[in-house]
């Protein structure tokens, strides 16, 4: 399960940030998660609650902000919704639709107290 690690990822980027900013309690973590990304929230939600116990989050909200996908498609040139990858063009049928939009994942905001 990689949601593990993404939650201790998210951990380490917190701490930085209280660190540098000097805040020392965070209510809520708003994530981006793209629908490509292959994260699966409710994984992630549950790694998130383990993961944040005796940090500057522990019992903070987790936000996660689904972003759609999104690629270009390499034969007609258009650029296209993308529900998974290796999905064919919705235009042309053609399966070499390269992802533009929606394959990362990011802590956008921190609520802080």
């Amino acid at each position: 399960m990689h949601e593990m690690s993404l939650a201790e990822n998210i951990r380490q980027i917190i701490e930085e940030a209280g660190c540098r900013q000097g805040f020392g309690r965070v209510r809520t973590v708003i994530l981006e998660v793209g629908a490509l990304a292959a994260v699966e929230p409710e994984s992630l939600r549950f790694c998130f609650d383990l993961v944040m116990k005796d940090s500057i989050a522990d019992g903070a909200r987790l936000q996660i902000d689904s972003v759609p996908g999104q690629g270009q498609c390499l034969q007609c040139g258009k650029t296209v919704p993308v529900a998974a990858l290796y999905d064919p063009c919705p235009c042309c049928g053609c399966y070499e639709v390269q992802a533009t939009l929606g394959t990362g994942m990011r802590v956008r905001e921190l609520e802080i107290e």
